[in-house]
């Protein structure tokens, strides 16, 4: 049947098209069920400039016996185009031609449609909204009687329209006349329409038409408004008895299914006396009325008649009257027909949202509440675009009740809707000097957070929620970390390493339990934000002291949030490789030999961990003892500097020696915190946390007295060191203000540092001195060697030679000499005591260099003795 009724419009439209007639409009399918029960023909329609549905009402004078209507459907478009209510059919356009007339009407649905619809409602949900529509019929009768000074003459089911919001429109004027006009279509014409003679008044059936000359405008249409409440309640019943001659009165028994309250004004309505029948106006005050005795109060009494009339007077109402009004609509709100909730009272009430005022705050649940049963393509224009205002309202009421409300509606919210016309006033709240609209705007971000742009999210955002976490009030703080927590898998890539550990870390330091408890949580949730390395370098370490924490709460976080990145960790480590160097990488002369074959394991307790450390310190004092006691077979060997590999003269291939897996004992340096270490791979550090061997005695018992004297210079350096071991260079950046160092004001007092005896001292201050790539690289002459240079021994292509530097010393005067035979005459002996800072540095340096000229002096002098017979 739709394909057919869509294939009859699609030939009416053709055929129009044909005639040259410009429509303001399209038409759709036709309304099947109201066909025959009137001269027209019921279209679903659309407007063609702005694709508004419509309804329009067709007149074809072509079609067989449809002719003689042509007066009625032209009186029907000029009386429609001026009659003007609420309750009266809406006119939008008609278009009139010889033998066609098209009228435009607002999108309606015929009442005998509706009523057959009605019937699955209850039985007090449908006498409501029988009597409310009686209700208004009887008001727009009321006007065409009285104000207009007419007659409708055909009042009828199938003259009554509902209107998308369920109300019922009056229609059918396709007889309706002045009663000032002796020639009115009504008096001439009336009897042509349809069933004419089943719903004439008693006079009219007596004397015909021109009887109604002689009544008033209300009378014929009084009977029919009488008429109309039989069939409305009794659809399936015939006429009742009084229609017909010589119309007794209407017997209770014949009542049906009209309720009590109306049926005597009923049966007033339908007495055959035009004189003492009662009128639509009298009807109407009667219903209205509440103190008229039986029979009275019907409409005033009606939940629906109350709900239009507070809505339509709500601007100018008082607050309890409001106050009542919300009460009765939020009470009533689930038995209310669905287009008359969504139609009717919604608009209404979003249009008295924009008041604001303290009822503000109750009107916006009930307009969400009864927005649930809005389609979705019309909740934008009934529900959404009021709201959208609402935000712009300074009263902190609607304010707060739009953000309580927010999860009922922000998934209907569109991405453009929120960027520019909510997002503008929705951070004022963050600014707001009520605590609690600052925390529902926080707490509403998170509903929105899907729709902002990238500007939004990763800028505008962040700088407010870095106030909130200063925030007097806890909770907000709280509640700004959690979102923080939740937002950090959108923020962009660069955003969450610039924020995410830097916020979180100040939610760990809050004073609020449960905000340090929410910063680990947020961390554990963030978990994928982060780098392996950032984990390793910046997460754990600023999580490491709440574990810790004095709340037992915060601390068990504290160990499962550890845990889980642990977990991680170890994970990415099972995939590393087990060393990062390669074969040809340069080893360390003088380095550990393997030690025990436990040694290589993992030390998992404190006591093995000491017991680690003080064998390493143990193969480090023996393996330099060793090498002083070997006897030197070459005196190129001995003239190389001792981070120069050392020469062979039996295998040179064998003479690099690879370096053992465990840390050198001089490695061990404590160092000043956040001073940075320079490692260089493949040669010793120079900076020695113990030094060892200012007061060993020689190896070798045939050591010439002058090295006596040179321990006893090396005693007296050693005791100048000690007065000031860490050398007059400050290790604190005074101008770092970024930096807290108040945890280091109290430092321990160092610990006195034992030179060894064949190697330089380098005082902990030069760690602060440039890069070693940027300092100049010295030759074996710079460390005293003699004017024979030793023989260059061949080394592998694929190991690359060790390069040692020296830091410059005072003497130097801010420049490294290349020539080791240029040195600078050694200065008077002062005494150490009295010296100061710079000059024991001096003095030092100086006595370090005649010791080591002493020294290059014997090894040639042992060479001499060893060459004679």
């Amino acid at each position: 049947m739709d394909y057919l009724r869509t294939l009859g419009s699609a030939a009416v439209s053709s055929l129009v098209q044909k005639s040259g007639l410009n429509l303001p409009f399209s038409l759709g399918t036709k309304a099947s069920s109201y066909e025959g029960k009137s001269i027209w023909t019921l279209y679903d329609g659309t407007k063609r400039d702005d694709g508004t549905p419509v309804s329009v009402f067709e007149f074809d004078a072509n079609q067989p016996g449809k002719r003689n209507w042509l007066p009625l459907a032209k009186n029907a478009l000029r009386k429609l185009r001026t009659v003007r209510h609420p309750d009266v059919l809406k006119f939008l356009d008609g278009v009139e031609t010889d033998t066609t007339v098209y009228i435009m009407t607002e999108r309606v649905r015929p009442l005998a449609s509706v009523l057959q619809d009605a019937s699955s409602k209850s039985a007090q949900d449908k006498e409501d909204w029988l009597l409310w529509g009686l209700h208004r019929i009887s008001i727009a009768l009321a006007f065409v009687n009285e104000p207009c000074a007419s007659t409708h003459g055909n009042v009828r089911i199938d003259s009554i329209f509902i209107s998308p919001s369920g109300e019922w429109k009056l229609g059918g004027f396709e007889v309706l006349s002045s009663s000032q006009d002796d020639a009115a279509v009504i008096y001439t014409l009336g009897g042509l329409l349809p069933d004419a003679s089943t719903y004439a008044s008693p006079e009219v059936k007596k004397g015909g038409r021109s009887a109604l000359k002689e009544q008033g405008t209300a009378a014929a249409d009084s009977y029919d408004l009488g008429l109309l409440i039989h069939f409305t309640f009794n659809p399936s019943h015939p006429l009742p008895a009084t229609a017909q001659p010589p119309h007794p009165p209407p017997a209770a028994s014949s009542r049906g299914s009209i309720p009590v309250s109306i049926f005597p004004p009923f049966k007033r309505l339908l007495n055959p006396n035009p004189k003492a029948r009662l009128s639509s106006k009298q009807f109407l005050e009667l219903g209205m009325a509440e103190t008229a005795g039986d029979g009275s109060g019907f409409f005033a009494s009606n939940r629906l008649v109350k709900v239009c009339a507070g809505l339509d007077n709500f601007s100018i109402a008082s607050e309890s009257e409001k106050t009542n009004l919300l009460r009765m609509l939020k009470e009533s709100a689930s038995s209310l027909p669905p287009e008359f909730a969504s139609y009717r009272v919604l608009p209404s009430l979003a249009s008295a949202l924009e008041f604001g005022g303290a009822s503000a705050t109750a009107i916006l649940p009930l307009v969400l509440q009864l927005g649930k049963n809005v389609a979705p393509q019309d909740y934008s224009s009934v529900i959404l675009v009021h709201l959208i205002k609402l935000f712009a309202s300074p009263d902190r009421g609607t304010r707060m009740a739009l953000l309580d409300h927010l999860p009922e509606y922000a998934d209907k919210l569109d991405k453009k809707t929120v960027v520019d016309k909510i997002w503008t006033n929705l951070q004022t709240g963050f600014s707001d000097t009520v605590p609690v609209i600052r925390e529902a705007t926080i707490r509403s971000i998170i509903l929105l957070s899907d729709k902002f742009n990238e500007r939004i999210l990763n800028n505008d955002l962040l700088r407010h929620l870095a106030k909130m976490q200063a925030d007097p009030e806890a909770s907000i703080r709280t509640n700004t970390c959690i979102l923080l927590g939740r937002l950090g898998p959108n923020l962009g890539y660069n955003t969450k390493r610039k924020v995410l550990v830097p916020a979180f870390t100040r939610a760990l330091k809050d004073p609020f339990v449960h905000c340090r408890v929410a910063g680990l949580m947020a961390l554990m949730a963030t978990i994928e934000c982060f780098e392996i390395e950032e984990i390793a370098t910046r997460v754990i370490p600023n999580m490491a002291f709440t574990m810790i924490d004095k709340e037992k709460l915060v601390r068990d976080q504290a160990y499962k949030a550890m845990q889980l990145f642990v977990n991680k960790l170890e994970v990415h480590a099972a995939t590393m490789p087990e060393t990062s160097e390669a074969e040809g990488d340069v080893f360390v002369i003088g380095g550990l030999p393997p030690s025990s074959p436990g040694s290589n394991t993992i030390v998992n307790s404190a006591a093995g961990a000491a017991g680690a450390l003080a064998g390493w310190a143990i193969s480090s004092l023996g393996k330099k003892s060793t090498m002083n006691a070997v006897p030197q077979a070459a005196a190129a060997d001995i003239d190389r500097p001792t981070s120069a590999p050392p020469t062979s003269t039996s295998n040179p291939a064998n003479s690099l020696t690879r370096p053992s897996p465990y840390p050198t004992f001089s490695a061990v340096l404590s160092t000043p915190d956040r001073v940075p270490v320079t490692r260089n791979v493949g040669s010793t550090s120079k900076a020695k946390g113990m030094q060892l061997g200012a007061s060993k005695v020689p190896v070798s018992a045939h050591m010439p007295a002058e090295w006596a004297e040179e321990a006893a210079a090396e005693a007296e350096a050693e005791e100048a060191s000690r007065s000031n071991p860490w050398g007059s260079d400050d290790l604190m950046d005074v101008n770092a203000d970024q930096d807290d160092w108040s945890a280091f004001e109290s430092a321990p007092a160092p610990v006195p540092v034992i030179g060894l005896g064949f190697q330089n001292f380098t005082s902990p201050s030069n760690i602060m001195s440039p890069p070693l790539s940027a300092r100049d690289p010295l030759t074996s002459s710079d460390w005293g060697g003699t004017t024979s240079p030793p023989a260059q021994r061949k080394v592998p292509a694929h190991v690359q030679s060790p390069v040692s530097f020296r830091s410059p010393t005072p003497s130097d005067s801010g420049k490294t000499d290349p020539i080791g035979s240029r040195r600078a005459s050694p200065a008077p002996a002062q005494q150490v005591a009295t010296m100061t800072k710079e000059e024991k540095a001096a003095e030092m340096a100086r006595r370090k260099e005649e010791r080591r000229q002493r020294i290059a002096a014997l090894k040639e002098q042992k060479k001499t003795v060893g060459s004679k017979p």
